[in-house]
């Protein structure tokens, strides 16, 4: 996708109608060609019209539960998206608390080892720990760029599952996730069964993309999403402010801004869009209160 090209670049009577757009050319710095715009419209007209279906709440079901009249299709629609949910929730918890298990009795035993043997190993110890941590921070600027460069663009036939009403527990766009997988288990074996400063450091960037993925999923698809409940993480300001920034995502309100998710906040607020962004963080907070009322 053509994201660097400017406006400026493009004659106004070439735009077929997206004066409007031009209009809020001060909120973000650089823009598609017009006709990429055109595309990206029409792309939000069609989401933001299946958005009712897209996004159900707990208080909307129950509210349609204790409704006196149920239809036997509204009925069996409930039924789909409560069982779609729990099959969501079930696998969300097993793998969760299967990788999280995995990691913590990986990281128990490979530094028992060390021990075990009367030597600390300060710089392989710092090494696995600095790289953990770094990697898990890293994984959020690459997943910004995965999602621009290749998610939006050539992987779009796979990604634009999760920008359509889903149609059963799981999504195409799921896949990426196993995906991401795949490394952080090549990296956390060969940093288990090894010893040394380079497996060290191999086992700390497996495991900081490990903990950036549970992280990810509970925030993207539980909190922004709602394939789950996920509790007390729901009442943190930041990660509210982070779900109402994925939110504009879905709306391309801003061009698909923000692109990531924990920093997606920071990335409005460089394109100028902290205007819409509190409209979103209003709106869902009034939702919230309702529904706890």
């Amino acid at each position: 996708m053509a994201t660097g090209v400017s406006v400026t670049s493009v004659p106004v009577w070439y735009c077929f109608g997206q004066n409007n757009l031009l209009a809020r050319k001060p909120i973000i710095q650089t823009s598609t060609p017009c006709f990429v715009l055109a595309s990206t419209k029409k792309r939000r007209r069609v989401i933001m019209e299946k958005r009712t279906e897209h996004e159900f709440t707990e208080k909307s079901l129950k509210q349609t539960e204790r409704s006196s009249v149920v239809t036997p299709r509204v009925s069996e629609r409930l039924a789909r998206k409560r069982s779609e949910r729990n099959t969501y929730l079930v696998a969300a918890i097993i793998s969760s608390l299967g990788v999280t298990s995995a990691a913590a009795m990986a990281v128990y035993y490979r530094f028992s080892w060390q021990t075990e043997v009367g030597e600390i190993l300060v710089p392989e110890m710092l090494g696995t720990f600095l790289l953990s941590v770094g990697s898990a921070v890293g994984m959020e600027f690459w997943a910004r760029w995965a999602h621009r460069a290749l998610w939006h663009a050539s992987l779009w036939q796979m990604h634009k599952s999760h920008h359509r009403p889903r149609d059963g527990a799981f999504e195409l766009n799921d896949v990426f996730a196993i995906v991401n997988a795949g490394p952080a288990i090549a990296l956390l074996s060969y940093g288990f069964f090894n010893q040394g400063l380079f497996p060290g450091l191999c086992f700390g960037a497996g495991l900081g993309i490990t903990v950036f993925g549970i992280a990810y999923m509970f925030v993207h698809d539980g909190l922004v999403h709602r394939r789950f409940p996920v509790g007390p993480i729901a009442d943190v300001p930041y990660l509210r402010k982070v779900a109402a920034a994925h939110q504009l995502h879905h709306t391309y309100i801003l061009n698909g801004v923000p692109y990531g998710l924990f920093l997606g906040p920071k990335e409005i607020e460089e394109v100028g869009g902290m205007e819409e962004l509190e409209k979103v963080i209003k709106q869902r907070s009034t939702k919230i209160t309702k529904a706890k009322s």
